[in-house]
C-alpha cells in the first residue's frame, strides 16, 4: 500500500511538519516537528484508525524544526532521529530560538543517529536518508518512491541559507546537484518552508543551482 504522506504547514515560518503513514500497519513517522506540537498532536490522534508513531525524523537540528519533537513524543511516543553532525546544535536549541525572539526549548533526552544511505523501516516500507550538507552540517533529505522530504536544503526557487554556524554554500550547492538533482526530474520536493516542487523544475529554473542560473 506504500506510505501515506500528509503535510502540515505550521508557525510563523511557514514550517513543513509532514507525517508519514503505512495504510496497513497504521504506524507513522513525524518529520521535523517544530512549531505547533499541539496542531502535530491533534491530527495524529484524530484519525480514524489510530497510529502508532515509531519515528520521530529531524531533517537537521534547527530551532523551528525541532523544538517540538520533545512535546510530540511525549504524546504520542516514537523515536527521536538525527544525523550526527547536528548533535551539538541540539544542546543549543533555547540559544538558537532567542536570536528570533522563540522560547526556550528542549530536545527529546535521547537521541538517535542517522546514517547516509540508512533506509528506516517503516511498517511495510522504508524512508532511504540522504546526507545533504550545506545549510546545516548534519542535514539530511528522506526519500521514498517520488517524495523527498527535502528539509531546508531545496526549495522551490531557492535554496537553504548558510549564514548560520556550521552553514557552507558550496557544501549545499554539492549537495543539490550531486545527491538530488540525480534523483530523476519526476521527484516530488517537500521542502521545510513554502509550497512543493520536482526535482526537474529546479534543476531547470532555480535561480541559485539550476541549469541558467548564475548563483548567489
Amino acid at each position: 500500500m506504500g506510505l501515506d504522506l500528509r503535510a502540515l504547514h505550521l508557525g510563523p515560518l511557514d514550517n513543513g511538519t509532514y507525517v508519514l503513514v503505512c495504510g496497513r500497519t497504521r504506524e507513522c513517522a513525524v518529520v521535523d516537528a517544530g512549531f505547533e506540537p499541539e496542531a502535530v498532536i491533534r491530527w495524529v490522534r484524530d484519525r480514524r484508525e489510530p497510529l502508532v508513531v515509531r519515528h520521530l525524523l529531524a531533517t537537521h537540528a534547527h530551532y523551528d524544526h525541532v523544538c517540538g519533537m520533545r512535546a510530540v513524543q511525549e504524546a504520542l511516543g516514537g523515536d527521536f532521529r538525527v544525523h550526527p553532525a547536528d548533535r551539538p546544535l541540539l544542546g543549543h536549541l533555547t540559544e538558537q530560538g532567542r536570536v528570533f525572539g522563540f522560547p526556550p526549548a528542549r530536545a527529546p533526552d535521547v537521541v538517535h543517529d542517522l546514517a547516509d544511505g540508512e533506509r528506516i523501516a517503516l511498517g511495510d516500507d522504508t524512508l532511504e536518508v540522504i546526507h545533504t550538507p550545506g545549510h546545516s552540517p548534519g542535514g539530511v533529505c528522506f526519500l521514498h518512491g517520488d517524495d523527498l522530504l527535502a528539509g531546508d536544503t531545496l526549495f522551490a526557487g531557492s535554496i537553504g541559507r548558510t549564514d548560520l554556524p556550521g552553514g557552507s554554500l558550496a557544501e549545499l550547492e554539492r549537495s543539490i546537484r550531486t545527491r538530488l538533482f540525480p534523483l530523476g526530474d519526476g521527484v516530488r520536493v517537500h521542502p521545510g518552508h513554502g509550497p512543493a516542487t520536482t526535482i526537474g523544475r529546479e534543476r531547470r529554473t532555480n535561480p541559485f543551482v539550476g541549469e541558467g542560473g548564475e548563483g548567489p
